[in-house]
């Protein structure tokens, strides 16, 4: 388990409204525009540790940028490099290689090839709904492709990219930029962090170059985690223990999936889901008992615990 941060600051705030179904979580980016996220296309980048270089324009293109090709445990196939379909876009824009996705995306790395295949195909058949991309970007790729890009990304070791959990009152503040990511604001000060899990580059410039072992830090409110994990372990009968599905330390079982050390914020959005009936599919009739009992404040609690446990 990672190491947490306790912030307690004491005064009384007045916590945030969460909006329906978490619909914050999907972080879609702000009006506002600051200098450090304007880039010179033609601008050649590199990364410690990378004998590669790229373009800011490659950086953002097909392919998306391969810092350490030495680390696949296989050549990438077309679906991470390109993608297909009638909208191909190269599942490692933001997915990346390394399948620990960003919070925007959910992770794929060490999930089993059953598990990614099927959730393709609700993608495809909408029993699964994504309101940004993954439903018209699953449309029309083939499943051998699908079945490629599955076995792929089941055989890539997951990486902790949550370097911390801090648990304060006041987080430092922030603004939703590119990437539909959460960066510091260039104001800085704080602000309160309500009923939120917020989750924040630790390298803004790392993240821009689509790093794949850039880390975050993640703030929670005082006491999330010990919610979160009494949560995860059946809550006194308000849900079932997460593991006897999930597997010990929930790093998945069998074609079940890990729930350690992935986003909070696709945590929480997937919960709320399940909770809500949006979510279709193989899954929903087990997950929507599971969740039935839950408030709010529950679902950012356990996503808070789920981001100290190591993947």
């Amino acid at each position: 388990m990672k190491h947490l941060i306790l912030v307690p600051i004491f005064t009384l705030l007045a916590a945030t409204t969460a909006q329906a179904q978490f619909e914050w979580t999907y972080q879609r980016r702000d009006e506002v525009r600051f200098p450090q996220d304007e880039f010179d296309e033609n601008e050649v980048v590199t990364v410690p540790g990378s004998s590669q270089e790229f373009t800011r324009a490659e950086i953002d293109g097909t392919p998306p940028p391969d810092w350490f090709p030495e680390d696949h445990h296989a050549p990438p196939p077309r679906l991470v490099t390109h993608g297909a379909g009638p909208e191909p876009r190269a599942c490692g824009r933001c997915h990346g290689y390394a399948g620990s996705g960003h919070p925007e995306s959910s992770h794929l790395s060490g999930m089993s090839a059953n598990y990614i295949i099927r959730q393709m195909a609700e993608f495809k058949s909408g029993a699964r709904k994504d309101p940004v991309w993954m439903n018209r970007l699953a449309a029309g790729v083939p499943d051998e492709d699908i079945r490629e890009l599955a076995e792929w990304y089941a055989g890539v070791t997951p990486r902790d990219f949550i370097d911390e959990v801090i648990e304060t009152d006041n987080a430092p503040k922030t603004y939703l930029g590119p990437g539909r990511m959460r960066y510091r604001h260039p104001d800085g000060g704080t602000e309160p962090i309500g009923n939120r899990v917020l989750e924040v580059p630790q390298d803004r410039d790392l993240v821009h170059t689509r790093h794949p072992y850039s880390g975050f830090t993640v703030y929670a409110p005082v006491g999330s985690v010990a919610r979160g994990e009494a949560l995860a372990n059946g809550g006194g009968g308000k849900t079932v223990a997460c593991a006897i599905c999930h597997g010990e330390g929930l790093k998945g079982l069998g074609d079940v999936p890990r729930l350690a050390g992935i986003s909070p914020l696709y945590a929480m959005r997937n919960i709320w889901s399940f909770k809500t009936g949006t979510r279709a599919g193989s899954l929903s009739a087990l997950m929507g008992a599971a969740v039935a009992n839950l408030t709010e404040e529950d679902v950012v609690d356990l996503a808070a615990y789920m981001a100290t446990l190591d993947p």
